[in-house]
C-alpha cells in the first residue's frame, strides 16, 4: 500500500534537535515504548538514526489522537506530526509534540524479549526471529558499527592506490586443499563453494597490481564453537612487487584507521555497548612461531612444533599478549601451498597470523611466484597440480613478487566490541545447525 499523501518523512531522528525548537515536522519510524504518565504519554520511536521521543498532552491532544497513541504496542510502525519542543531530558534535548498521527502497521504478536532487556532469551531462540532481534538498540549499534568498519576499510585501500575486485564464488578446484568443502552440482560437473579467492586475487594482482575484495567465504567447519561459522565475510587483499613484512605493515594501520574511525564517528554506539575501545600502538608487536613455542613450552603447555596452536596454548598466548599482535615466520609445513618458504631457513616461511588475545583475525604471507616450486609444494602436500592447472598456466606468462592476506570480519567485530560469539556481529549466520532464516 502506498504511503498516504502528506505522510512522507521530512526529518530523521538525529534532526531533532533544540536548534529547531518549533518547526512542524513528520517523523516515521518503529514504537520502541510507550508510557503514559498522568495525563502525558510518551513514545519512543525508532528510525535509521536512533530514538527520538514523542509526548502527547490529553488537554491539548486531539482525543482520537492521544487515545490512539496511548493504545499503541511496542513494535508498531507510525508516522507523527507535530512540532519540535527543546526538552532537556529527552534524547539529543528535544522531542516532538503530537499533533496527528498514523499507523501503518501493528503487530499481532510480541517477540520473546523487551526491546531495553539486559536479559535474553537464548541466541538460537533470537535467531528464529532475526530480523526482530535486530530491531534491538544494542543490536543496531552493532551492525552500525560494522558498517563503520567497511567503509573506513574501503577508503584506506581505495587511497593506498587498490582497486575492488569480485572473484567467482562457484571453483572448479579447491583453494586450500580438500578439506573443509562444500560440494555442489555445476550443471553436469562437480564444483564447491569457494573457501577463499586466494588464487584468484593472486592472478589478478599480476594485472592490477593492488586488489582487495570484501565478500563471502564458505568452510564446511568440524568445528561448533562460537568462533566458527560456515559462511563469513573476508576482506582480502593482494599486493604486487611486495613480501610479507609490506602487508603486515598495511594491515596493522588498515587496523588503526578502522578502529579511529569507529571512535571518531560511532561514539553513540560504543556508548549504548559500553564499550571502552582504544586505538592500537604502531607497529604491532611481532612475536616469531619459534618465540611462541618457547614461551609455551617454558609454562609446559603441551605443543609440538611445526603444527597449529591449540587452544589452551592461544588462550595461554592471549593471557600474556591481551591486545593485537602478529605471530610471524610459521613452519612451512603448516601453511598452504602458495606460501612462500624463506630462503635463508625453507623450514619457516614469510607468513603471519594477527591475532587479538587468543583470536585469530587474519592469515597472509609472502606467495609463492614460481610455477617450479608452486608445482612441487602442491605436490608435496598431497595436491595433484593438474587441478591447480588453470592457476600454474598463469606463472608460464611471468609472475611479479607478491603478498597478501585475508581477514575475517566478523572475528574483527568480536574483537572490536568484545562480544564473545560470533554469531551475535552476523546479521544471519549459518553453521552446523542452522540454514534459516
Amino acid at each position: 500500500m502506498p504511503i498516504p499523501e502528506g505522510w512522507k518523512r521530512s526529518h530523521f531522528s538525529a534532526d531533532i534537535k533544540p536548534s529547531i525548537k518549533g518547526e512542524k515536522v513528520t517523523v516515521l519510524g518503529m514504537v520502541l515504548s510507550v508510557r503514559k504518565q498522568g495525563g502525558l504519554c510518551f513514545v519512543i520511536l525508532q528510525d535509521r538514526y536512533g530514538t527520538l521521543q514523542v509526548t502527547a498532552h490529553k488537554d491539548r491532544t486531539e482525543p482520537q489522537v492521544f487515545e490512539r497513541l496511548t493504545g499503541l504496542k511496542a513494535h508498531s510502525y507510525i508516522g507523527v506530526k507535530g512540532v519540535v519542543k527543546a526538552i532537556e531530558k529527552a534524547p539529543r534535548g528535544a522531542e516532538v509534540e503530537v499533533d496527528d498521527l498514523y499507523v501503518f502497521s501493528e503487530p499481532k504478536r510480541l517477540p520473546p524479549f523487551d526491546m531495553f532487556a539486559k536479559t535474553l532469551p537464548s541466541l538460537d531462540k533470537r535467531l528464529e526471529i532475526r530480523a526482530v532481534d535486530l530491531r534491538r538498540p544494542t543490536a543496531q549499534a552493532v551492525f552500525k558499527i560494522r558498517h563503520q568498519v567497511l567503509q573506513a576499510i574501503r577508503s584506506f585501500l581505495v587511497e593506498k592506490g587498490f582497486i575492488e575486485v569480485n572473484t567467482p564464488k562457484i571453483i572448479g578446484s579447491a583453494t586450500e586443499g580438500g578439506a573443509a568443502l562444500f560440494p555442489l552440482l555445476y550443471y553436469d560437473k562437480e564444483a564447491f563453494l569457494a573457501q577463499s579467492p586466494q588464487l584468484y586475487k593472486e592472478q589478478l594482482s599480476s594485472a592490477f597490481e593492488r586488489v582487495f575484495e570484501i565478500g563471502p567465504v564458505f568452510r564446511a567447519e568440524k568445528f561448533k564453537t562460537p568462533r566458527h561459522l560456515s559462511e563469513i565475510t573476508s576482506v582480502d587483499v593482494e599486493m604486487a612487487f611486495a613480501d610479507y613484512e609490506d602487508v603486515m605493515k598495511l594491515l596493522e594501520e588498515m587496523i588503526h584507521r578502522a578502529i579511529t574511525d569507529v571512535l571518531d564517528k560511532c561514539s553513540e554506539e560504543l556508548k549504548a555497548l559500553e564499550i571502552e575501545l582504544e586505538k592500537p600502538r604502531l607497529p604491532l608487536k611481532r612475536l616469531t612461531y619459534n618465540e611462541a613455542y618457547k614461551t609455551l613450552k617454558k609454562l609446559d603447555v603441551e605443543v609440538s612444533w611445526g603444527e597449529d596452536f591449540s587452544t589452551p596454548a592461544l588462550r595461554k598466548l592471549g593471557e600474556l599478549n591481551p591486545g593485537f599482535y602478529f605471530i610471524t615466520d610459521w613452519p612451512t609445513v603448516s601453511k598452504p601451498f602458495y606460501i612462500k618458504p624463506r630462503e635463508d631457513n625453507p623450514r619457516l616461511s614469510e607468513s603471519f597470523d594477527l591475532m587479538h588475545g587468543s583470536l585469530e583475525l587474519a592469515s597472509g604471507g609472502s606467495r609463492v611466484s614460481s610455477r617450479d616450486l608452486l608445482a612441487r609444494r602442491l605436490r608435496r602436500q598431497g595436491l595433484n597440480p593438474k587441478l591447480f592447472e588453470y592457476h600454474l598456466r598463469v606463472y608460464e606468462y611471468g609472475m611479479p613478487p607478491h603478498a597478501g592476506f585475508g581477514l575475517g570480519l566478523e572475528r574483527f567485530m568480536m574483537a572490536i566490541t568484545g562480544i564473545s560469539n560470533i554469531r551475535e556481529v552476523t546479521l544471519f549466520p549459518r553453521d552446523q545447525t542452522r540454514l534459516t532464516p
